[in-house]
């Protein structure tokens, strides 16, 4: 979440910036600046009493050191015993008071996003995003073959038998095709690892603190799959991030570099209509996740090198793709800048996102208290980065869709180690 103290202290910036998300955030900017003002007056109050009441506790102390009033002592103790009794009823008003106003302040900041970066071009919605570059334009071609009826022609995908078993958007991929997702995984874990990332297995069920800690919670409480008092993580960045929550890490050990493989599930509450059949939006999904835990003076820099390192999955497999910077209206409720890889599918003639690679600035560490120590041996918040390297069953659709000839799938040279060398799949 933002920094409370910055919103009141900056409150017009932080007012233009947000309101350039598309959305009117003054009045909760208001509530919450004046809940954090009762939230001090409260604090202040209750700091005088706490120091009156010790002054009053010394005095105890000090009548019995006194022997020239041990007629009166009892008495005089008994007194400031009383004014002492009245200063812990009022205390104990006051905390109560002190406690409900900050909680009401923290869940009112729980629901306010992150502050766009100065650079972040300025937009409604997702066609005013701005193109940064495009790759491997020359391999684009136009066979309008739709993803989904080349994994059913060859077998890759009985869609039927996971709306059998679990519903619409869930999928079984059978024989060749999962092993190809199999295979993905091993290739982009891989690459990741010689870009310097640390591999992790991780929990698929995460608790709600770890959920508010990203910023799923409590905003996109619809969006998630919930057991109980638990949640089937949305994506590998839950875990993954807070794994170092409640820490002080070395400023030597910066930027940490963190990439897991993971299923994924999202009840994609707001995509009703949207990408129904095929393998690009499901509700049960693999993924390859990179996270940086970075020096806020070095984070967009960062940032940029977690794209390459994304970019660097369709580099591999030599598909058509673009960088898109994401403007105002259209960035993540935790990101304070973004950047869209979308790759390009014929049977759409258009490009689709693949990956996001986001930097949070310091707006998910203040949740989860990561910090580092600096050289002056103060604390800091870190930043939080985190991108998709990539989405697998995109990957998997855009593979299908840009390596078939009408007859069968020419499989791309890196994956063909994994197929005892065979050169296609029929």
């Amino acid at each position: 979440m933002l920094d409370v103290n910055y919103i009141e202290d900056h409150f017009d910036e932080v007012v233009t910036r947000l309101n350039n998300r598309g959305q009117n955030y003054t009045l909760a900017l208001a509530q919450v600046v004046k809940e954090n003002q009762r939230r001090k007056k409260y604090l202040k109050e209750v700091e005088n009493l706490k120091a009156k009441k010790n002054q009053l506790s010394k005095k105890i102390a000090d009548l019995f050191k006194d022997s020239k009033i041990v007629a009166k002592r009892q008495e005089m103790t008994n007194e400031l015993k009383s004014e002492i009794s009245v200063f812990d009823k009022k205390i104990v008003l006051l905390d109560r008071r002190l406690k409900a106003v900050t909680e009401k302040m923290f869940d009112h900041l729980s629901f306010i996003p992150n502050l766009p970066a100065l650079d972040v071009p300025f937009g409604l919605d997702d066609s005013e995003n701005e193109e940064i570059r495009r790759i491997n334009s020359d391999a684009i071609h136009h066979q309008p073959t739709p993803h989904w009826e080349i994994a059913k022609k060859l077998n890759l995908v009985n869609f039927e038998a996971g709306t059998n078993l679990s519903g619409a958007r869930f999928v079984v991929y059978t024989g060749q095709g999962s092993k190809m997702i199999r295979a993905l995984s091993n290739i982009l874990l891989d690459h990741h690892l010689k870009n310097g990332y640390e591999e992790y297995t991780v929990p698929l069920i995460v608790n709600a603190k770890a959920m508010y800690g990203t910023g799923q919670l409590p905003k996109f409480a619809e969006d998630a799959y919930q057991t109980g008092h638990q949640y089937l993580i949305p994506t590998g960045e839950v875990p993954l991030t807070n794994l170092h929550a409640n820490e002080i890490l070395d400023a030597k050990t910066l930027p940490l570099k963190l990439t897991t493989s993971s299923v994924c599930f999202r009840q994609e509450a707001g995509s009703a209509g949207r990408d129904t059949k095929g393998t690009i939006r499901l509700h049960q999904f693999n993924k390859v996740e990179l996270v940086k835990l970075a020096n806020p003076e070095n984070s967009m820099a960062e940032l940029e090198t977690l794209t390459q390192d994304a970019e660097g999955i369709l580099n591999l497999f030599n598909l058509p793709y673009r960088v898109v910077s994401l403007c105002s209206g259209d960035l993540g409720f935790s990101a304070t800048k973004t950047y869209d890889l979308e790759v390009w599918f014929p049977s759409q003639n258009k490009y689709r996102e693949i990956s996001s690679c986001s930097n949070c600035g310091d707006f998910q560490a203040r949740n989860m208290k990561i910090r580092y120590r600096n050289v002056q041996g103060e604390t800091q918040l870190v930043h939080t980065l985190n991108g998709s390297g990539v989405a697998i069953d995109r990957l998997f659709a855009a593979i299908l869709e840009n390596y078939w000839d009408g007859e069968k799938l020419n499989l791309p040279a890196v994956m063909q180690p994994y197929f005892d060398g065979a050169k296609f799949v029929q």
